[in-house]
């Protein structure tokens, strides 16, 4: 018998789930042994930020991982030599460094469980206002400062309530503050990627913007040292339910680039990926460096990826979330005259009836929730006429509308000076909606591969195998 293969372990901390992923490397690369997922159910409101806020019971959160490992099968946990881990971006936790957290006996081994941690300010926090952000020393980073930016919300706590921040002297993103529990980091460690999505980093020379931070009294000791995606952090200080003690821990990662890890293979495929909201990113060439400022009108933001590459991503904030609100609307109108149809229904419905009709001469620009660059910019309607006022043509126009407004923050001429020879598709929204397929297929002129889907958790581990 030969030795059992040996196990990397990939972990997820999502907005509203955590999963975990085993991978065994095979003769053609890896594949998934076995995964879970549990979700986290960790919103909770915010006494100083009120409705603005938004945070999540970090306890809830190591008690969904501790969930999701202790289903992992144990005895492939104990041959798990690399863990990966990703998660949320740009959010931000803070903890005291020695009391951050007590390891406690659980069914399957040793486990820790949070001690003094703040709440998890996610990316989704809304504290920061234009006005407030606008009050703020202006960052040298390729990327424009946002509210849910951690580095933001330390400005918040320093200006509205500075005596929460002195009872912390250590903070990062969730995934940044596990890595630092596993291996018991004296000083927390972050990779490239997240710190670029805290606001005041300066990813060419990889560093924090110290000096400006230090004129406007940021407590700078808080920021974690910074390291190379990819690169190992630590070692695990305990037997981690069955995992050896020993493990090495990947520094941890940014969601976004293990998902497109999970699935780009070639440097020339670009990932379209429509779920909610909808993204279309392609790898830029070896060398690319991002401008020194940002520029806040561009539809397109440069994301540090890989070996110093960077990753060009169109993130639209309107994907399957403009379907879902047309079909609620038609349920309200349906409802309104007095009848009852199943939302359900209604999608099979709209989706037959626009496969019926191959054309539509109205235009949707389908923007009811805003774009990051052009906030002010909604939904509009025009070129509308009698023939196309079917239930099919306007949806027809709409799944258009939605691929055609992606393709307008990252146009084809770009792709094709990017090198991309044919796009990945992956997403629920693409995975149920035919007409949104056939509208991807018009618009591209590239050979389109639908089903690999994208998974931070396997990239997370896919990252540490591809550097064992």
């Amino acid at each position: 018998g030969r030795p059992a293969p040996v196990c990397v372990l990939g972990i997820d901390l999502g907005t509203t789930s955590v999963k975990a992923a085993l991978l065994v490397g095979a003769e053609r690369g890896q594949v998934v042994a076995e995964s879970c997922s549990r979700e986290t159910q960790a919103h909770t409101s915010s006494l100083e930020a009120g409705p603005q806020g938004m945070e999540q019971n970090v306890q809830r959160i190591i008690r969904a991982l501790n969930e999701c490992l202790a289903a992992l099968p144990q005895q492939q946990l104990q041959r798990v030599s690399h863990i990966g881990i990703s998660g949320q971006m740009h959010g931000i936790v803070f903890w005291k460094k020695d009391k951050g957290c007590k390891w406690t006996e659980c069914g399957t081994g040793p486990t820790f469980e949070p001690e003094e941690v703040s709440h998890l300010i996610t990316w989704q926090d809304g504290r920061c206002s234009p006005t407030f952000l606008s009050s703020l020393p202006l960052p040298q980073s390729h990327i424009s400062l946002a509210t849910g930016f951690g580095c933001a919300t330390v400005y918040w706590y320093l200006k509205k309530s500075p005596d929460f921040l002195k009872s912390y002297d250590a903070a990062g993103t969730i995934h940044d503050y596990v890595v630092a529990m596993l291996c018991d980091l004296k000083k927390p460690l972050m990779s490239v990627q997240n710190a670029a999505s805290w606001g005041y980093f300066n990813s060419r020379n990889k560093s924090w913007n110290t000096d400006i931070l230090k004129k406007s009294g940021f407590p700078v000791h808080l920021l974690p040292e910074v390291g190379d995606p990819g690169s190992i952090a630590g070692r695990t200080i305990c037997a981690w339910h069955g995992i050896p003690k020993g493990a090495k821990v990947g520094i941890a990662l940014g969601d976004f680039q293990c998902s497109v890890y999970s699935c780009l293979s070639e440097r020339t495929d670009a990932v379209l990926n429509i779920s909610t909201s909808a993204q279309l990113t392609v790898s830029m060439p070896p060398g690319f460096q991002p401008p020194e400022t940002p520029d806040p009108s561009s539809a397109v933001t440069y994301f540090p990826y890989f070996n110093g590459d960077y990753l060009a991503v169109a993130a639209s904030l309107n994907g399957g979330n403009v379907l879902a609100t047309f079909v609620d609307m038609v349920a309200q109108w349906t409802q309104e005259l007095g009848l009852q149809v199943q939302d359900s229904a209604i999608y099979t419905k709209i989706i037959k009836a626009a496969l019926a009709q191959n054309d539509s001469k109205l235009s949707v620009h389908p923007t009811i929730f805003g774009e990051r660059h052009i906030p002010e910019q909604l939904a509009s309607v025009t070129n509308i006429a009698v023939s196309d006022l079917s239930l099919g043509h306007i949806t027809r126009a709409l799944c258009r509308g939605i691929i055609e407004n992606l393709c307008s923050m990252l146009p084809v001429q770009r792709l094709m000076e990017t090198g991309v020879r044919r796009i990945l598709g992956s997403g629920s929204a693409l995975a149920r909606n035919e007409v949104l397929r056939q509208e991807v297929e018009r618009i591209f002129p590239f050979p389109v591969v639908y089903g690999k889907d994208v998974d931070a958790a396997v990239g997370a581990a896919m990252a540490m195998f591809h550097r064992k």
